[in-house]
């Protein structure tokens, strides 16, 4: 496994519906490194957003989408998303506000 450090685990945002109607249950959806553990993802968030504390991660695999072009297959590359549900003395994730 790569040595991860905490701050390239977190990779960007999921910006969705779905993802906007969780934040309401104080969850919030990341692109992760693909070899990141969930407890290096509770320690990413709770360090780079300060005041946050992880109650609980739960992280899906997806693989990556065959396409094509011509005669020419290939795959794009596969992805790591983590759902992070954050305690109710927590405080909220700056990033999101506004959206």
């Amino acid at each position: 496994m790569a040595d991860v450090k905490y701050y390239d685990v977190i990779l960007k945002p999921v910006i969705t519906e779905k993802s906007m109607n969780d934040m309401m249950e104080r969850k919030y959806t990341f692109y992760v490194h693909t070899e990141a553990t969930k407890g290096q993802i509770k320690e990413a968030v709770e360090k780079m957003f300060e005041g946050t504390k992880v109650a609980r991660v739960n992280t899906m695999n997806l693989d990556g989408k065959t396409k094509r072009r011509g005669r020419t297959v290939g795959k794009t590359s596969k992805k790591k998303k983590a759902i992070v549900q954050l305690t109710e003395d927590s405080k909220d994730i700056e990033i999101f506000q506004g959206l």
